[in-house]
């Protein structure tokens, strides 16, 4: 009795451990009862009855990646391209994912395969190169909702790699060498013509401000000479007022400055010994003496005022002319001088 009662105990054991079932994190199971889903069991501990339910799917709830092998694509253009895809996805609904399809993740291959070939065999090998972007967006939206009855969210789709033809590749390498050689030769011409209108400009700037310099030296070269005729017409004026109060004093006087500085020049020559003057020269030297006369009558009619020109305005006449002592005398017995070279 006592062993039936043991063997009961451990029966019952048994049969409550296999109607205990812990799920995992991340997962979800799915709960058949004589084999209708009945139950979704979250992750954690739950208690099922034996031998009548049971776990049918155990259903992976993280976002998985599933690569999509390489696929030979022909463009529209007629190009053989070789095109490596990835898709990622999240199953929402564990029951749709489990029974809606037989295989999930083969559907979700073959369902991406056949919607690439279908994309981008409706555009050139250029735009397969080029939009990327918009291919994705194409898969993505063909193929989220393709899949959206079994509980599954596609939440992106990625071109990994586009190999086109050798051939291709080649002129597409020679195409870009071109094209990089053109744009190379339009950045050099548009450097040599900057390079040239800049120098243009500088020798312009140059030019006018040189124009300007000769005119503003043009235009001070005038007002000085300008300046200096006014100077010498004042001089002239000063000199003709003079002669018109004083008579031909002061314009002998002004003769023998102007004399007396020309001789005083020759003697301060360095180069000149000995000075010969021509006759005309030592009467002119002689009236030197004239001019000292004519200078003491000029202050000696102003010292005695009307007296002297009373006495002399009798019947007697003028006083002859005097000389100065060192003027040359007429002599009857010099010899005449022989006319020399500048003499008549």
């Amino acid at each position: 009795m006592g062993s039936f009662l043991i063997a009961l105990v451990f029966v019952v054991v048994v049969f409550l451990l296999m109607g205990v079932r812990v799920v995992r994190q991340g997962y979800v199971y799915t709960i058949e009862r004589l084999g209708k889903f009945t139950l979704a069991a979250t992750p954690g501990l739950h208690v099922i009855i034996p031998f009548i339910d049971r776990v049918g799917h155990k259903v992976n709830m993280m976002e998985q990646v599933l690569d999509i092998p390489g696929q030979e694509i022909i463009t529209r253009d007629n190009a053989m391209v070789g095109v490596d895809a990835v898709v990622f996805f999240q199953v929402l609904d564990a029951g749709k994912a489990a029974y809606e399809v037989a295989s999930l993740y083969v559907a979700i291959m073959q369902l991406t395969t056949t919607n690439l070939r279908t994309v981008m065999g409706s555009m050139d090998l250029d735009e397969t190169l080029s939009k990327r972007d918009e291919i994705n967006a194409k898969l993505l939206s063909v193929i989220d909702h393709a899949t959206s009855p079994w509980g599954v969210k596609i939440t992106r789709i990625e071109i990994k790699d586009i190999r086109p033809p050798a051939d291709i590749s080649n002129a597409m390498a020679r195409q870009m060498k071109a094209e990089r050689e053109k744009r190379a030769s339009i950045l050099e011409a548009e450097g040599l013509r900057a390079s040239e209108i800049l120098r243009a400009e500088g020798e312009k700037q140059s030019q006018i401000l040189q124009a300007e310099g000769r005119r503003e030296a043009a235009f001070r070269d005038a007002e000085a000479r300008e300046r200096e005729a006014e100077a010498e017409a004042k001089a002239t004026q000063m000199v003709s007022d003079a002669i018109a109060a004083s008579g031909t004093q002061a314009l002998n006087y002004f003769i023998a400055q102007k004399y007396t500085e020309a001789v005083s020049q020759f003697a301060t020559s360095p180069n000149a010994k000995t000075i010969l003057f021509p006759v005309e020269a030592t009467g002119l030297i002689g009236s030197l003496g004239g001019i000292g006369e004519l200078v003491k009558d000029a202050l000696g009619d102003s010292g005695n005022g009307g007296g002297n020109g009373g006495g002399h305005g009798g019947g007697k006449g003028a006083p002859p002319a005097r000389t100065a002592p060192w003027a040359p005398q007429p002599s009857a017995s010099r010899p005449p001088v022989p006319p020399g070279p500048g003499r008549e």
